[in-house]
């Protein structure tokens, strides 16, 4: 369902906001910034929520895909703005979404031993590294609880650190990933969210585009094979 005319306008400013400065705007700012009340932008954040374009604590926009109000073990850094990136997902998304940004460095490090890993990430080819993306929680799962499956797309040194992980946590296997998966993932997903109007994909179209980027399988709900 598309958004309400003032909770796209508020979308869109705190994206851009994001984008620019790499902090999330609070209700006050954003008031400002749209020049509507208080209670109008909770309204709308409650619609954008409801929507599942942002992650709320409270009043506190915690994720605006790709963009994160806190850490998630992500930093990218820019020539001049750092920001949080969601999870692996959304930092290696951040480049090819911000024009000023084409190249970034990522930073984070191994859930499993804690070693440091930092990669320069351009929108025009993936980086190198023999690291690999673990994702816990089915793209179909994702919400509503999206910053639990944010905290658990990490990268690892390699998939015996991802075993090592999964021993001590008690969690199940998900999907593992290269980085050029992983790139491939992030690079056009987000086309268009600095944009407005902008239009969530639906299921089918989501599960189109994974398709197209290389993965298969009920994890990213499709047909075994497919």
């Amino acid at each position: 369902m598309p958004l309400s005319d003032h909770a796209e306008r508020t979308r869109i400013t705190l994206y851009r906001h994001f984008a620019a400065t790499g902090r999330a705007l609070d209700t006050a700012g954003l008031a400002a910034d749209t020049g509507q009340s208080m209670d109008e932008v909770r309204a709308d954040l409650a619609e954008l929520a409801a929507a599942r374009h942002i992650v709320l604590a409270g009043e506190e926009v915690v994720l605006a895909h790709p963009f994160a109000s806190r850490s998630f073990r992500f930093s990218v850094m820019g020539a001049d703005t750092l920001w949080w990136g969601g999870c692996a997902w959304d930092a290696f998304a951040i480049p090819h979404l911000v024009p000023d940004a084409p190249s970034v460095l990522v930073a984070t490090t191994c859930p499993a031993c804690e070693s440091a890993h930092a990669w320069t990430v351009t929108n025009e080819r993936a980086p190198a590294g023999e690291q690999v993306a673990h994702f816990l929680v089915p793209a179909a799962d994702i919400w509503p609880d999206a910053a639990h499956a944010c905290e658990n797309q990490q990268i690892f040194c390699d998939e015996g650190c991802v075993d090592a992980w999964l021993h001590r946590t008690g969690n199940t296997r998900g999907d593992v990933l290269s980085l050029t998966t992983l790139w491939n993932l992030a690079a056009h997903w987000y086309d268009g969210r600095l944009d407005s109007p902008y239009e969530r994909r639906d299921p089918t179209r989501a599960a189109a585009y994974f398709r197209e980027v290389g993965l298969r399988g009920p994890f990213w709900g499709l047909p075994d094979g497919a």
